[in-house]
């Protein structure tokens, strides 16, 4: 069987840094970073007290109130940016075959402010279980897409994957491989999340996973840097329009990039630290370049999960020198967690976005707040370190990784 060409038509972008995909990629190219002090509660018995929280963001000045008030952050996020994307792909909802088009959504934990909320209401109540009727509605992971679903009418496959922080990397690649086997002609996939709440900071400062850095939030996610302590939390939410190759041409849409292959594996090692040498991060690469039907020497750009952890931005780049030996130093590689922080489950489409913009663009967003050198990273890497660099790119690769050991990885493609 001769599989589809896979292509993207559209692009959404809801961040810390821009709110629009054109404002997401002015602020990438500026280095200016989304991390402040947190607004949305009282931090002061917090070990860490800030985040990359949305700015100026009104849920209704995009949704319907009534409705707006039956979603919880992640699904206003997912319905603010998939919109955006459905309009730029210019599709046109009229007349496409709406049984052929879905809805692959990523989330690594879904509505936890309205969990939270619920039980706390609970807990200072007198014991009577008295619950929003739209609490579990709101909670679960998969409503985002159902969202999507219902308001534009389509019909096709539809569901949420769920595997931590590469949840949306996992959901483009479901979607790419449905296009692929012919069963839709287009699908919005991407992810949304929006964990910046008491129980998802209280929750990973238990873990010690985040930066500490409250004297200087802007500077604290500091990927490859030799003093980072740690990510820091973001939200938000990134949509990408996929589209069988034939379609696309067929209607004139404006095409950003192939999309070429994805890989996946497991470290099968710990629940939350990442293999020492990378072992699960080297196949997963494998896989997407065998997927891919490419060579190592192919990649021009890695946008890495570089999330500012001690041990994984070390574990990622051994994995990377593995992989693409002499030529992993003719790659630029870059963290553009630097800026946005970590969306979790939405960090693969917001950084898929930043890769697929670049190669439109032809300059890497840089990775910020580097200033002390790791010795135990390897000095010919060309991390792209506090300015972006101009070059073109062919092939752009996105690396995402989750708790629990789960690695995605997907390979985009310039169309000649």
């Amino acid at each position: 069987m001769e599989l589809k060409r896979v292509v993207v038509t559209g692009l959404g972008a809801l961040t810390p840094i821009g709110n629009t995909k054109d404002e997401y990629w002015d602020a990438l190219l500026k280095g200016k970073s989304g991390a402040a002090p947190i607004t949305y509660f009282d931090t002061e018995k917090f070990k860490t007290k800030f985040a990359c929280e949305l700015k100026n963001f009104v849920a209704t000045d995009f949704l319907d109130r009534k409705e707006a008030r039956k979603m919880d952050r992640f699904t206003q996020y997912a319905m603010v940016a998939s919109d955006e994307a459905i309009a730029d792909s210019n599709l046109n909802l009229d007349t496409i075959n709406k049984l052929r088009v879905g809805v692959i959504w990523g989330a690594g934990i879904g509505g936890l402010e309205t969990f939270q909320n619920e039980v706390l209401n609970f807990a200072a109540g007198d014991g009577t279980p008295r619950f929003n009727p739209f609490f579990i509605p709101k909670m679960i992971a998969d409503i985002a897409p159902g969202n999507i679903s219902i308001k534009n009418g389509f019909m096709g496959p539809n569901y949420t994957t769920v595997s931590a922080c590469a949840s949306s990397a996992n959901a483009m690649i479901d979607a790419l491989n449905y296009i692929r086997l012919g069963h839709c002609d287009v699908i919005v996939t991407g992810g949304s999340e929006a964990a910046v709440t008491i129980a998802g900071m209280g929750g990973f400062n238990a873990m010690h996973a985040l930066s500490t850095r409250n004297e200087s939030p802007e500077t604290a996610s500091r990927p490859f840097d030799g003093t980072r302590d740690g990510f820091v939390l973001g939200e938000g939410a990134g949509a990408i329009i996929l589209e069988e190759y034939e379609h696309a041409k067929a209607r004139g849409a404006k095409i950003y990039a192939e999309v070429l292959g994805g890989g996946m594996s497991s470290d099968a090692y710990h629940m939350t630290a990442p293999h020492p040498e990378g072992i699960g991060v080297i196949a997963v690469m494998k896989n997407c370049l065998e997927n891919a039907g490419l060579k190592p020497e192919d990649v021009d750009h890695i946008n890495t999960h570089g999330t500012s952890t001690p041990l994984g931005d070390v574990a990622e780049l051994k994995a990377i020198t593995e992989v693409f030996g002499d030529h992993a130093k003719n790659i630029n590689i870059n963290s553009t967690k630097s800026m946005t922080g970590h969306l979790l489950g939405a960090a693969g489409a917001i950084e898929s976005i930043a890769s697929i913009l670049a190669m439109e663009h032809g300059i890497v967003p840089p990775t910020i707040n580097h200033t002390v050198v790791d010795e135990r990273i390897d000095p010919s890497l060309n991390l792209t370190l506090n300015h972006p660099q101009k070059r073109e790119i062919k092939v752009a690769m996105s690396n995402t990784f989750g708790f629990g050991g789960h690695n995605a990885c997907v390979l985009f493609k310039k169309l000649d």
